[in-house]
């Protein structure tokens, strides 16, 4: 198998916590051909998709990474190519996809670059509005504020934000409510997300780790008591939980979809009983997933791509 991994640069990668860290390191251990990029390496020649990459084995131990000498390679001298950068999901992050689309047919993109520019991960998610809490999308001041005087307290995000950043939560009592309007749909410029607030995030926001429409691994973040975030990187805690009949009905609701449109590695949220986003660009959770459930997911992702790749 070779396989390349277009993402952010390794020296920024957190390794106590990166799922792509740990998809490396199992397939140097397998003997596959690693290689990485980030995505400002990538081009199109002649209607050909290429990338300058290196080739790169992985390590439990510092310096964690052995790289060798740039090469410019064709998106099709690989069995399989990940894109695995971090949000935010903006223009940049979109063009990618349009040159990952160039990958030839023997050359599988994970996840489908066709979906991902289709799956916003924030906005995918309504596309089952029963499965939501009650939301608006706008970028008009007057219905922000009107939204809050319906539905009380609530949670202001913006469409393309990530790892919480710009989340907000007021409510319709709030004298800043016109104000953080005002911010976040830059005076009515930007559209922005407004959703009903959910109390139950004082428990926990759970994240689900479907791989092939299957839930595979979970775990619960429970804010600090300085946030109202359920994410790691501003304090929120990472406990063990079992799966609700509830969970199950959202991923079997999810499964056909995410399958059909070749989302095969997928990180969806739910706080309560409401799906609140599902992450295609680049979900994570492997490491949280080893230490609490003792799976690794890595070995069950990359047996599931070494499946389709000798079944083409």
């Amino acid at each position: 198998m070779k396989i390349l991994f277009i993402m952010d640069p390794l020296e920024k990668l957190n390794i106590a916590g990166d799922s792509t860290y740990a998809m490396m390191l199992e397939a140097t251990n397998r003997g596959w051909s690693v290689w990485w990029c980030t995505p400002d390496q990538m081009r199109v020649d002649s209607s050909v998709a290429v990338v300058e990459c290196e080739k790169v084995e992985t390590y439990t131990s510092a310096p964690f990474f052995n790289r060798g000498d740039a090469e410019d390679r064709e998106l099709g001298d690989f069995d399989c190519v990940w894109m695995r950068k971090d949000p935010p999901f903006n223009m940049d992050y979109v063009f990618t996809t349009y040159m990952l689309d160039l990958a030839p047919s023997h050359t599988i993109v994970m996840n489908d670059p066709r979906s991902i520019k289709c799956a916003n991960e924030k906005m995918y998610a309504l596309q089952w509005p029963h499965l939501c809490p009650k939301t608006t999308v706008t970028n008009r001041v007057e219905d922000v504020v009107s939204f809050a005087k319906e539905h009380g307290k609530v949670v202001v995000k913006p469409w393309d934000g990530n790892g919480g950043r710009g989340i907000l939560v007021t409510h319709a009592d709030d004298m800043n409510l016109r104000s953080i309007a005002e911010i976040a749909t830059g005076e009515g410029v930007s559209w922005t997300i407004v959703q009903s607030y959910l109390p139950e995030i004082l428990e926990g926001d759970k994240r689900i780790i479907l791989l092939d429409g299957e839930p595979a691994g979970w775990f619960n973040r429970v804010p600090c008591a300085e946030d109202h975030r359920g994410n790691m990187h501003v304090g929120a805690t990472v406990h063990a939980c079992e799966l609700s009949e509830r969970d199950l009905q959202i991923c079997a609701e999810l499964a056909p979809r995410l399958k059909e449109e070749g989302l095969l590695f997928v990180g969806i949220d739910i706080i309560g009983d409401y799906l609140t986003e599902i992450n295609v660009t680049s979900p994570t959770g492997f490491r949280e997933i080893a230490d609490l459930q003792g799976r690794r997911l890595e070995c069950e992702l990359l047996d599931l791509v070494e499946e389709r790749v000798k079944g083409r």
